[in-house]
């Protein structure tokens, strides 16, 4: 990691790097350090998911011409329109590499600024509650409380912080560095400053933005001098990198607000599930993961994912159900994002494969990956995310 990232991970969970003094990601950062007028004059993203949106929102904001094209009319196609906007690094990078923990965590510390420019996104600093409900499960969790150094709960002491949790619950911990936001306002923010900058069109082939001068307008109009592929999962088919689809169900819950504070991130007897609550009454229950590509809510993934909540929460038997929704996470071999140039001519730059970490990553994605192509120089935290690792 560069000295500006480890710094900020040293100075605590709301520093930011020194290279980005302007919180705004969108009104721009003055952190490039060669001219815009050496950079590139004309930059494409496919994909208009949070990740693409985050990377062209930095980029326009420091004077970049940039377009984004999306498949999707209202831009839902992607996972972050299913996902529920948990912020956890320690509970994500468990068990993962090193080089990951980092990313997550210098990720972390980027969303205060980042949700502060972008207004009113959801972004809640409450913490989450890590629960148990059986004996089985207080020994699974405990070796995650102990890596991410968290003093166990009893139910007792848990219930004090959430009554709501059942009596049933015999353990916990208090994450209070693990937050939430929700990823739909984030995009509606996002896609309202890019008003004008998003083309609805499906790339199937990264020459199609070659042969027609990328259908752009304006400035915008002719070949990309770069091009970012930010598409989720459908990054692999345009570039041969090994992303898959990883299917996920998630549920919307909706009662009278206050029933929890608290994010919850729990197991019962054997089946984990978070809930993720919502100021207006909206309790997020997800998700299952599934190898698969197809887009069906099953009877099986409901009814995993309500038992779950339901035992730990049973007061979440009165909500309604408002929606089922079915996403699909971009994963790779070893978990970890790919980021970086697709190969030596360096005009292909692809964002892609952060898994289940594609919210938490939005703004760190955001700033390297700007930083990349407007310099054309890699922060070191990128040696570990390459392309080339796949090659």
């Amino acid at each position: 990691m560069n000295r500006d990232l480890a710094a900020s991970s040293a100075a605590g969970p709301d520093a930011v790097p020194d290279r980005a003094p302007t919180p705004d990601p969108v009104a721009g950062t003055d952190g490039a350090s060669t001219p815009l007028s050496a950079a590139p004059r004309r930059i494409a993203v496919v994909g208009g998911g949070i990740i693409g949106l985050a990377i062209a929102a930095e980029l326009s904001g420091r004077g970049a011409d940039v377009v984004v094209y999306e498949s999707a009319p209202d831009g839902t196609g992607g996972a972050w329109h299913v996902a529920a906007g948990m912020l956890a690094p320690g509970g994500e990078s468990a068990f993962e590499y090193p080089h990951l923990t980092r990313l997550l965590e210098a990720g972390q510390e980027l969303w205060p600024s980042f949700a502060a420019g972008l207004g009113d996104v959801g972004y809640d600093r409450t913490g989450t509650l890590s629960l148990a409900l059986t004996a089985d499960d207080v020994a699974e969790a405990a070796r995650e409380w102990k890596h991410q150094k968290l003093t166990p709960l009893t139910g007792s002491q848990v219930r004090d912080l959430e009554a709501a949790i059942s009596p049933r619950v015999r353990a916990g911990a208090f994450a209070a560095a693990e937050h939430q936001v929700d990823p739909r306002k984030v995009v509606a923010v996002l896609r309202d400053r890019l008003a004008g900058r998003i083309i609805t069109r499906e790339i199937t082939d990264l020459s199609e933005l070659d042969a027609d001068g990328g259908s752009g307008t304006g400035a915008s109009a002719g070949r990309p001098d770069v091009i970012i592929v930010a598409a989720g999962h459908r990054t692999g088919a345009l570039t041969g990198l090994p992303i898959r689809p990883v299917k996920g169900q998630v549920l919307r819950l909706r009662g009278e607000p206050g029933l929890l504070e608290h994010v919850i991130d729990g197991a019962a007897d054997g089946r984990h599930v978070y809930l993720v609550p919502r100021a207006d009454g909206e309790v997020v229950v997800g998700a299952t993961q599934e190898e698969r590509a197809d887009r069906m809510p099953t009877a099986a993934g409901v009814h995993d994912l309500l038992r779950a909540a339901l035992d730990l929460v049973p007061g979440l038997a009165e909500h309604e159900l408002a929606e089922v929704t079915v996403g699909h996470r971009p994963g790779t071999p070893d978990n970890a994002p790919i980021l970086g140039y697709l190969d030596d001519d360096r005009r292909v730059v692809v964002a892609a494969g952060h898994f289940r970490n594609g919210i938490l990553l939005a703004p760190i994605t955001a700033r390297l990956i700007a930083d990349l192509v407007l310099t054309g120089s890699a922060d070191p935290i990128l040696d570990a995310f390459g392309p080339g690792r796949f090659r």
